[in-house]
């Protein structure tokens, strides 16, 4: 079927890179599909109904029906076979994440790079799921646990990520032996298209159940309708708190299980013997990367008194050179938000920290010097206190600054606020360190030290704590939340001990 022509040249270039991709679009969608490069719209997409969601659900639940009796190293063959298509159209998708999300060309294909290490974890992993053997008091018995595919797994996920946080899901959940539905934000409909086209492709050339992975796309009754249905015993939600907090009772209510990645409010602490040049190069990434549009953008800096005028100056005059404009451009550092409604919380952020107490030492203004979109200047605003501004998430490169006498001090203002995502400490004292990642220190999911708050490798689980949600995403033993357990006890004697030590019979 034909597309109405897009009214710019990104659109354009986006719907190349879909056609490459494999994408085909049908017109007459009610759903806008826009590039926050220049602001106007790619082309529009069919909504799902809640109807449709169910069909979908039924499809996937009986792709699992089979998917679960396939041996797991087989199942790690898909997973594979869309790694290496992953690596063959990693510049296309990199691209197309890019113009979707407004990352910077690198980021975008970073975030590709992501989904292919996370495959190549997951490939590993399918021959390493894992139970245990348990001793048992009983003589002639045998005490075990085995793991076991658990089902449909809902993902539902945000725009920053629009494709890397599906793939920590939906990898892991294939060589566990799931099957994947999958409601991608509404701002980000058509990377989830080219993530589908991928899957059913390496699905095909390796004889993985057609309808193993689906995509349904709409807006809050959507994603409502993959949440409610009984069928799917996992939902995998990243976004803002309130959505978690809206998503979480709706599982609970059926008794389901809920992986939530939420907001973030991730800070800094910098000490008296920090490494200056490396803290300055770590904080500006971290808090103007991605436009401080990452769940785990430093938002707070919490940095001691002796040191505070050198790095306020030399993170001011970083943020100075910081190149501002259209992410396709190879030369670009801080490309748009992702809309209109994101600059306003942006200015009303800034008129809040203003109006608290707040000196506003670099940017805090729009960027009108880029056409389209909506661009702003990263900020740095010195703060008196940690005021209600400064505890609450603004998804914007603002970044607030503290300051702090002791060590504890530091550390309780960097704990008293309601999110616990990612955390960082530039210190080359081993004191400081050991105490902030200890029991005492950083209470958030990610405590670094001197390196950022900001991106995390697969390697290891993601995610935080308090208003974070507490879910765990990628590495480390993550899979487990994908698959249901089993304790087996097997009696290969001729007696029937009961355990402690009852007497019946």
């Amino acid at each position: 079927m034909t597309q109405t022509a897009p009214s710019s040249p990104v659109g354009a270039d986006a719907l190349a890179v879909l056609a490459r991709l494999g994408v085909s679009l049908a017109t007459g969608g009610d759903l806008v599909a826009s590039s926050p490069i220049d602001g106007a719209e790619i082309t529009r997409v069919a909504a799902h109904t809640p109807a449709e969601v169910a069909e979908a659900v039924g499809r996937a639940h009986e792709a699992f029906l089979t998917w679960r009796t396939v041996p797991a190293p087989v199942r790690g063959a898909f997973v594979r076979e869309l790694g290496e298509l992953l690596r063959e159209h990693k510049d296309d998708l990199g691209r197309l994440v890019s113009i979707e999300a407004g990352k910077i060309l690198s980021e975008g294909l970073g975030e590709v790079q992501e989904m292919i290490d996370i495959c190549d974890l997951a490939v590993g992993l399918s021959r390493q799921l894992h139970g245990l053997t348990i001793a048992t008091e009983r003589p002639g018995h045998r005490m075990m646990e085995q793991w076991h595919p658990l089902g449909v797994v809902g993902v539902i996920s945000a725009f920053n990520f629009p494709v890397a946080v599906w793939s920590w899901n939906a990898a892991l959940a294939f060589v566990c032996g799931d099957a994947v539905v999958w409601k991608p934000s509404e701002k980000s409909v058509l990377t989830a298209l080219a993530c589908q086209a991928l899957a059913a492709e390496a699905a095909r050339r390796t004889g993985a159940p057609e309808h193993l992975s689906q995509v349904v796309v709409g807006a809050a009754d959507v994603g409502e309708a993959l949440v409610d249905d009984p069928r799917v015993p996992l939902v995998s939600a990243t976004g803002s708190t309130r959505m978690g907090k809206a998503v979480a009772p709706r599982v609970a209510a059926r008794l389901g299980r809920s992986l939530l990645e939420l907001g973030g409010n991730n800070a800094a602490i910098v000490a008296p013997s920090a490494d200056l040049d490396l803290t300055v190069r770590g904080l500006v990434f971290s808090a103007a990367g991605t436009a401080g549009q990452r769940c785990t953008s430093l938002r707070r800096v919490i940095v001691h008194r002796s040191v505070k005028d050198e790095l306020v100056r030399r993170l001011a005059g970083a943020y100075e050179s910081l190149p501002i404009g259209s992410p396709l451009e190879p030369s670009t550092l801080v490309g748009p938000l992702i809309d209109a409604a994101a600059g306003n919380g942006f200015d009303a952020a800034v008129a809040q920290a203003r109006a608290e107490g707040g000196t506003v030492v670099a940017g805090g203004s729009r960027d009108d010097g880029v056409a389209g979109g909506t661009y702003v200047r990263p900020t740095i605003v010195d703060m008196p206190a940690q005021s209600a501004i400064v505890e609450t998430e603004t998804f914007a490169p603002i970044l607030y600054v503290l300051t702090y006498d002791e060590l504890d001090e530091a550390i309780a203002l960097h704990n008293a606020v309601s999110q616990g995502l990612s955390s960082s400490i530039f210190t080359l004292d081993v004191r400081e360190a050991e105490t902030f990642v200890s029991a005492v220190g950083s209470d958030c999911g990610i405590a670094n030290v001197n390196i950022g708050p900001s991106g995390a490798e697969i390697g290891g689980a993601f995610g935080g704590e308090k208003d974070t949600g507490g879910g765990r995403e990628s590495g480390s033993d993550a899979w487990r939340a994908y698959m249901r357990r089993t304790t087996n006890t097997v009696n290969y004697s001729t007696e029937l001990p009961l355990a402690q030590g009852v007497e019946f019979l």
